[in-house]
């Protein structure tokens, strides 16, 4: 199981993004998105760091990093379509290094770009979307999504309310697992122990590891 982190740069385009990297013992790894750069969101959100705690403790190798613009990576932000091109990126630097990408993890404008990826990743698996930002950003041009979707929201959450996510969420992929953590706001404020508890139940039992 990866422990510690590595500070890292990889290229996206003319850009170099900055990310923080895990290196698990097994194939399978994670790439792990952040909120939405206009509104402070970056690798070190407290959401995105229990993401990244997570899939180590199920010995994944982990990659959080900044899209362009935010923190020490380069550009500017670009509304989702650069940002694209940074999370493809971002699994290219990760097979390179000899994993195979079976999971994306997004929280809110991660979820969001995630979604919209086109062309998905060959090798993504599964997909995990914490608080999808359904009643403030369009999901309404989906890619293909991957055999696995699992969508967690909390029913205090105004920027990801339950009850559209479920409307919503069906229609990505029929069988979607969908988990509303009760008392819970967009931000999980004080919620994230709970959050991590879900996800190690939810995750652990369909690794996709082979190694």
């Amino acid at each position: 199981m990866a422990i510690f982190e590595d500070t890292i740069g990889f290229a996206s385009g003319p850009w170099r993004l900055e990310g923080r990297l895990g290196l698990g013992v097994g194939r399978d790894a994670v790439v792990i998105s952040h909120p939405h750069p206009l509104y402070g969101g970056d690798l070190d959100n407290p959401v995105v760091e229990a993401l990244a705690s997570v899939y180590r403790q199920l010995g994944y190798t982990t990659l959080r990093f900044n899209f362009r613009g935010v923190g020490a990576s380069e550009g500017v932000y670009d509304d989702g379509r650069g940002e694209q091109d940074d999370l493809r990126a971002a699994a290219a630097y990760l097979a390179g290094l000899g994993k195979t990408v079976s999971d994306l993890a997004g929280y809110s404008f991660g979820a969001w770009v995630q979604v919209h990826l086109n062309p998905s990743i060959a090798t993504v698996r599964r997909q995990l979307l914490v608080a999808p930002p359904v009643a403030y950003l369009a999901f309404d041009a989906i890619a293909e999504l991957p055999p696995q979707l699992v969508v967690v929201t909390g029913d205090q959450d105004r920027i990801a309310p339950a009850a559209l996510l479920r409307e919503q969420a069906h229609r990505w992929r029929p069988e979607v697992r969908l988990h509303v953590l009760p008392g819970v706001d967009h931000f999980y404020s004080g919620a994230l122990q709970r959050l991590a508890a879900l996800l190690l139940s939810e995750l652990a039992p369909d690794r996709v590891d082979r190694a």
